[in-house]
This record gives structure tokens, sequence and C-alpha cells, in this order.
């Protein structure tokens, strides 16, 4: 294993700003085949950084480093790669622009040009934000990506989903650390109600009912809203996570030159075999939405994730059994 730094120099964003002296951080997992025939690219998903998901690397998880070389580039915005809380003057403070998953995949794919000398992807496995990277990966440059996993994620990002969103960016910004388009202070109070509003969307109804935040070690309700939700983004910078968001919010494998917002024509030019994979039970990234998509693809396969994990089916770090689902799945894909 090791993590490094990719120069990615002077980025022109889709939003018309140059990001200067762009870095991506990233993680490599495994050795590089001679061919550079074993690649995956996985990228990270919202708030996540590569600690967060390398949980699921290893020779019994899901993604395997001693057949693959796995590169896990961490996104713009996510406190290590060029982020609001680490650029300089000025385009720090309420000047970071918008970096949209079209511009994190350039920079992703001439890390991997650049550093690596490779041009082929065995397979490119997401999670949620890390799905529509994948997404991006295939559309942008199907010559190069034999094989997809879009788990718990969609090719645009839908407007129910992004209605959830704008109530979490509320909360957030309703903290009078929220000054002249950037957080001055940490806002405690907004974090915590960002926590509290995004624990009831990434677990389904029947998640609570059934009082499984016992098996993650909460005495209650109470206390799972407190230890799981409001801690998991107290750890993080709260411009990072705005920006991050906003990212989310724009997803759109057509939003560029080559489609045009022609979804189906960003859709059809994928020739990569994909696995599409919701949560039975996700309440933002719906199974109906996946449903729409893969058919527009040659070679694409809904497959649900059978769970009421929700959302976190797709990132089973406390569900063995739905590990197990995915890791077979990618196996079999593997192997196509």
């Amino acid at each position: 294993m090791s993590e490094a730094v990719f120069e990615a120099g002077n980025l022109v964003l889709q939003s018309g700003i140059t990001l200067r002296g762009a870095k991506l951080v990233y993680k490599t997992y495994g050795t590089l085949a001679a061919d550079k025939s074993n690649v995956i690219v996985y990228p990270t998903s919202y708030s996540a950084q590569h600690t967060d998901v390398e949980w699921l690397i290893g020779p019994d998880r899901i993604l395997d480093p001693s057949r693959f070389f796995i590169i896990v580039p961490n996104m713009f915005t996510n406190g290590l790669s060029t982020s609001p809380s680490n650029v300089a003057a000025p385009f720090d403070r309420g000047r970071f622009p918008l970096v949209t998953s079209y511009d994190n995949v350039k920079a992703q794919q001439a890390l991997l040009k650049s550093v690596f000398g490779i041009d082929k992807i065995a397979l490119v496995y997401g999670w949620s934000m890390g799905a529509q990277q994948a997404y991006h990966w295939a559309s942008m440059f199907p010559d190069q990506v034999a094989r997809a996993c879009v788990v718990c994620g969609s090719a645009r990002t839908a407007p129910h989903n992004i209605v959830f969103l704008e109530g979490v960016k509320s909360a957030l910004m309703a903290d009078p650390a929220w000054q002249d388009g950037w957080f001055a202070t940490q806002p405690l109070r907004g974090l915590r109600a960002m926590g509290r509003i995004y624990a009831g969307w990434a677990l389904s109804q029947t998640f609570y009912r059934q009082e499984m935040w016992r098996q993650l070690g909460a005495a209650s309700l109470e206390d799972f809203l407190i230890a799981g939700w409001e801690g998991n983004f107290q750890r993080r910078n709260a411009n990072d996570l705005l920006a991050q968001l906003l990212t989310w919010q724009a997803g759109d494998i057509s939003a560029n030159e080559r489609f045009e917002g022609d979804l189906g024509a960003a859709l059809g030019a994928i020739r990569a075999k994909t696995l599409v994979m919701p949560g039975s039970h996700d309440l933002y990234f719906q199974v109906d939405d996946n449903a729409l998509e893969v058919p527009q693809m040659t070679q694409a396969k809904l497959l649900p994730i059978p769970s009421v994990w929700g959302h976190r089916a797709g990132n089973p770090s406390s569900c063995k059994e739905d590990e197990r689902f995915i890791a077979t799945a990618v196996r079999e894909l593997l192997a196509s």
C-alpha cells in the first residue's frame, strides 16, 4: 500500500474557473501487473476519505488486492485532495469553484496515465458519489473501461435526491457561522442538524423499526444519532462538506460538450459490462431511477441489493450478508 499526491497542475473546470495547482491524493493497494491488465479504480464517496472506504479492500473482501491493483483517488473537496479547506487565495473562502464529477474523473484519468501509464481499466467500482464517478468513467472513456460496478448511485442526480440535499444544505447554512458565502468557524449546530436529517434518509424505515442500530453498538436511538451521525460529520470541514454536496447535486454524465444534456446518448456510449446495484430500500438513489438507465446501455444488468439498510446497503461495513451479496456479484463481473 502506498499513499501519494498527484500534482494535476492548473485544471480548467467545467465552471470556467481554473483550479490552480490542483492536487489529487490517492492510495494504491496490490501490485500492478506487467501488462497493466489488473487495474481497479475505486473513487471515494460523500464526506469520505480513502481511510473510510478501504475496509472493503482485502483478499476476502469485495476488492482483492492479491489479484488486482486498486487505486483509490480522493475526490476534490474531501479535505485531502484540493478542497475549500486547503486551497490558496484568492479562491479560498467563498470563492471556491464548483467541481463536478466530470472534473474529478478527468483528473483521475490524467493520474492513471501520467503516473502509471495506465489506459485500460478492468473495473471501475463506486458507491454513492463514487458510483456517480464510476458512471462518468464508463461514459467519458468508453474505450478504456472494461467493466463498471455502480453501487447505490445514478447517472444523473434525480430531482427528489436534489430536494433531499437541499434540506441538508439549508440546515447547515442556517448556522450563524455562515457568513459571506463561507463558514467563518466550524458550524457545530448546523453540523448536528445536518447529521440528524441525514440519518433519516440514509437508513430505511425498517432499519429503525427493528432497532437495527443496536447492532452498531448504540444503547438508544439518541445514542445512535449523536455518535453515528452528529459525530460523523463533525470530523469534516463544513466548507468541504458543502462544496462536495454541490458536486453531488450537479451529477450528470450528459452535462458536457459531447452529450449536451442528452442522457440517453451518454448512457448509450457506455461499452463496459456494467452492473448497477441499487439498494432495495435506498430512499434517495432509488431502484426506479436505475431501472430507467439500464435499458439504455448495451451491456448492463440491474441487480438490487435485497437489504433494509437503505443507502448504507452499498457500504456494508457492518452487515456481512450485504457484503457477501456485493462481493459475489463483483467476482462474477470480474470473471466475465
